[in-house]
């Protein structure tokens, strides 16, 4: 017979924070998404600098609509 192992930890007595805890995931993702998006550019037939320069520019874009 198995015994559980889960332990409920009041939030007060967290290690992590919610943001310590995703961050890793959440960059992760991030870097999988540009990689996936600079590799269709490339397919497509724009250079790598081309679509990363996209990118910031569209990170620029949303920083500054974010803003007003």
């Amino acid at each position: 017979m198995a015994m559980s192992a889960h332990i409920h930890v009041k939030p007060e007595d967290h290690i992590l924070t919610i943001q310590e805890a995703i961050e890793p995931v959440y960059n992760r993702l991030a870097l999988e998404c540009e990689a996936r998006i600079i590799d269709a550019a490339v397919r497509a037939g724009w250079s790598a600098e081309e679509a990363v320069a996209a990118i910031e520019d569209l990170r620029k874009r949303e920083l500054l609509e974010s803003t007003h």
